[in-house]
């Protein structure tokens, strides 16, 4: 057991999985030790089938709590050995039934004293450790119940990488990865057009000195993200513009392009913006589904002032 010690709680999976396949060896021992021929994944179908009420391979799955199809292959198998058969639901002649043939009601008679003896062994293990597997068993179900192993690491890698990202306001030393980023996502698709050039060349005098903000997302201290808060001229109906969202393509489902837009509009919304606009093109569908996640309505009628724009979108703030 070398192996889990180095690994830890992390292959609990894996350690379950050995515990399982040496009980089950056994299992399958056990039962040619008493004469039973049934398989020991065959245990719980039959086991529910000794009260000697037939019943449908739905109830049968929802009682032992295991899924329909695998119900269902083991009965085909339970079937072929003649351990049970099915019969019609004389309430319900579209439903059939499961229940026990003669010589499965014999084999559950033989079945008794194997399992009062095995309950014993389990005793005796319980016995001689420290903790009561069995309790322990019905407590991890019931934590599983109220949230499973895949939503707590989910929940467990959001918070990690919530916190290996820092969005900051912009500094000078960030102005390269201001127009890198930009250059680098629209060059994917496009060329850079000469208003593009003209902001990222010069943020301060385009961006910043004109009341706007731009924002940087650091992963683990490095710029892997930006966006801009705009101030849209006088004569525009809008107060504010979000524009020149770029992340790092390396650097995927993080949250990072929707921590950023966070920023601008908590931005917009401290200065007093009232409205927010942003211009994009549907060809880039994770971020327009991220516009309309964080409440963008597309306008009816729009004016590109990019080559590339084909798209416009408004937020009341």
């Amino acid at each position: 057991m070398d192996f889990f010690e180095r690994t830890g709680k992390m292959a609990i999976g894996s350690r379950l999985r050995v515990l399982t396949e040496t009980m089950t060896r056994d299992a399958a021992s056990i039962y040619g030790l008493y004469g039973v021929e049934i398989k020991p994944k065959w245990f719980p179908v039959f086991y529910s089938l000794t009260d000697e009420q037939p019943k449908s391979v739905t109830a049968i799955a929802k009682e032992i709590g295991q899924s329909h199809p695998s119900v269902s292959t083991i009965v085909k198998e339970m079937i072929a050995a003649e351990l049970i058969v099915e019969i019609d639901d004389k309430a319900d002649r579209r439903c059939t039934l499961i229940t026990l043939t003669e010589y499965g009601k014999s084999l559950s008679q033989e079945l008794i004293a194997q399992l009062r003896d095995v309950e014993r062994a389990v005793e005796q293990i319980s016995a001689e450790c420290d903790n009561d597997l069995w309790a322990a068993i019905a407590d991890w179900e019931k934590a599983l119940r109220r949230k499973s192993i895949l939503e707590r690491v989910r929940e467990i890698k959001e918070s990690r990488e919530h916190s290996e990202v820092e969005i900051i306001e912009y500094q000078p030393q960030y102005k390269k990865a201001f127009y890198e980023l930009n250059r680098k996502w629209i060059e994917l698709y496009w060329e850079l057009e000469p208003h593009d050039i003209e902001v990222l060349e010069n943020p301060e005098k385009h961006i910043l000195e004109k009341g706007g903000q731009i924002f940087v997302a650091l992963y683990n201290g490095f710029p892997v993200g930006v966006c801009a808060l705009c101030p849209m001229p006088e004569e525009s109906v809008y107060d504010f513009e979000l524009a020149k969202l770029a992340v790092n393509n390396s650097i995927r489902r993080k949250g990072i392009g929707h921590r950023l837009c966070d920023a601008v509009i908590n931005r917009a919304r401290e200065l007093g913006g009232k409205t927010l606009f942003l211009e994009s093109n549907t060809r880039l569908k994770p971020a327009i589904a991220l516009y309309r996640k964080l409440g963008f309505k597309e306008l009816p009628e729009y004016h590109p002032a990019y080559a590339r724009g084909d798209i416009q979108m408004e937020l009341s703030l």
